[in-house]
């Protein structure tokens, strides 16, 4: 697994297109964040709306960089449709990872706050939620369900508007609408917590469901 996830991440490096994501990222978190004195949570609260997008873009990114016939080779090779889908799952959420990092220090960069350990602590869980449903948008809105992207995009467009205004059902509505209402990190790091739980079973889900399809099709 670590030899694929390896060669997935050169791959995706080789071809540059991590680029647009990673811009689309660092560019909304300048812009929501700069000259900003307000309490973190709230800060927070719009650079992990920043991750939704990224993760689900960098997801699809990620799942469409092989035609169909060079998968099939890396499908053989690895040894089987769910070993390589675990790896493209596993590599987008090192990349969303390393985002998480770049989404801490950004608000610090940008606007003027005083931080705390439970600020640090509560924006790293609002990113999670964020990451991890957004990686689930773009595993079931991928190359390997849907062969034509643009029924992909829109798709994805409505999840992402489900996942953002599902209110009490979305961990991401619920997280933000938390975030933007408390001025102590402290106070919401226990209920985000279960929200993390809650965006990495979607996104297991979403999981089971591309590798679902993927293997009928195939």
């Amino acid at each position: 697994m670590i030899s694929l996830v390896r060669y997935m991440c050169t791959v995706l490096l080789l071809s540059q297109r991590y680029l647009a994501p990673l811009l689309l990222f660092v560019g909304l978190a300048a812009v929501l964040t700069s000259s900003d004195t307000g309490p973190l949570a709230a800060t927070y609260s719009a650079v992990a709306a920043s991750m939704l997008l990224c993760s689900t873009w960098l997801t699809m990114a990620l799942i469409g960089l092989e035609d169909p016939p060079h998968r099939s080779i890396v499908v053989v090779s690895a040894g089987g449709h769910l070993r390589v889908l675990l790896g493209s799952v596993a590599t987008a959420a090192a990349w969303c990872l390393l985002l998480t990092v770049a989404g801490l220090g950004l608000p610090l960069l940008f606007g003027t706050h005083t931080v705390g350990p439970a600020d640090l602590a509560l924006g790293t869980e609002a990113q999670l939620v964020s990451a991890f449903s957004g990686m689930a948008v773009g595993l079931v809105c991928s190359r390997l369900v849907f062969r034509r992207q643009g029924y992909a995009l829109v798709v994805a467009l409505v999840l992402l508007l489900a996942v953002m205004l599902g209110k009490g059902v979305s961990p991401v509505n619920v997280m933000l609408t938390d975030l933007q209402h408390t001025s102590n990190s402290a106070d919401v790091l226990g209920s985000t917590s279960v929200l993390v739980a809650a965006a990495a079973l979607l996104l297991a889900v979403g999981t089971a469901v591309t590798h679902a399809i993927t293997a009928r099709k195939s």
